[in-house]
């Protein structure tokens, strides 16, 4: 078989969604089975997050010693005043002290959670480059990651297959470009919402307060909801003092 340039990539890509077509290029016939390379490898993932490690205590100590400069009363510091202190402040919206300490979270989602994710400030996004990761590479398993939906244990088995069927199509799809020749940020314009994306996100803690109450809010995407809800329940459980009066769902 005569290989296939740059410029016939589309002619592999008709092919992924017409198995049994014959096509002539150039006056050369290309027959579809000899055309699709890559067997599917794609795999399937739930959400989650890796929090970095912090020191809640040291953090709430430091939000009471800038606070307190503010009213110059620094002889009242205890070892146990702080929790005291800060929710105070909290309780009079006094929210730009607990800018000044930050909690960093490694956050695996999908492109569409991502999407909206990076739209909090003030924060720093670190992530995963679909235009400098290559799929193909052995390090990503030659396969593409896909996150599954909240809304998934709520589909027919044929909904799911056909989610499914094209999650697969789509790997075809971008490996068969790399094959062609096409760079991973040109092939990248096939990947969906889906994809699997990390992304290490760094906010203070009063950017966290409002990521909370606007992404855990049952008016959010149930997907992003349900990745900050479950954030809260541990944000809740290492400084109270902060979390604790947001609700969530």
């Amino acid at each position: 078989m005569k290989n296939l340039n740059q410029n016939s990539i589309v002619i592999q890509i008709l092919v992924q969604f017409n198995p049994n077509i014959n096509i002539h290029n150039k006056g050369v016939l290309y027959s579809a089975p000899f055309l699709i390379k890559k067997i599917n490898q794609m795999k399937l993932i739930k959400p989650y997050f890796e929090i970095e490690p912090f020191n809640a205590s040291l953090m709430m100590r430091n939000i009471e010693k800038a606070g307190r400069t503010c009213y110059k009363s620094e002889d009242k510091i205890t070892n146990d005043s702080a929790d005291k202190f800060v929710e105070m402040l909290l309780s009079k919206g006094h929210e730009s002290v607990i800018e000044h300490e930050k909690i960093t979270v490694r956050i695996i989602c999908d492109r569409g959670v991502s999407h909206e994710l990076v739209r909090h400030r003030i924060a720093s996004f670190s992530q995963e480059s679909t235009r400098y990761c290559n799929y193909a590479k052995d390090k990503f398993g030659n396969e593409l990651t896909f996150i599954i939906p909240t809304f998934m244990g709520d589909l027919s088995v044929e909904a799911f297959n056909i989610f499914n069927k094209g999650l697969r199509d789509i790997e075809n799809v971008y490996f068969t470009m790399l094959d062609g020749g096409a760079k991973p940020e040109e092939a990248r314009a096939i990947l969906p919402n889906a994809l699997k994306t990390e992304v290490v996100t760094t906010m203070n803690l009063r950017s966290w307060r409002h990521f909370f109450e606007l992404r855990a809010s049952k008016y959010a995407h149930p997907d992003i909801r349900k990745l900050a809800n479950d954030l809260l329940k541990d944000f809740k459980a290492n400084i109270p003092v902060i979390f604790d009066d947001i609700k969530g769902v």
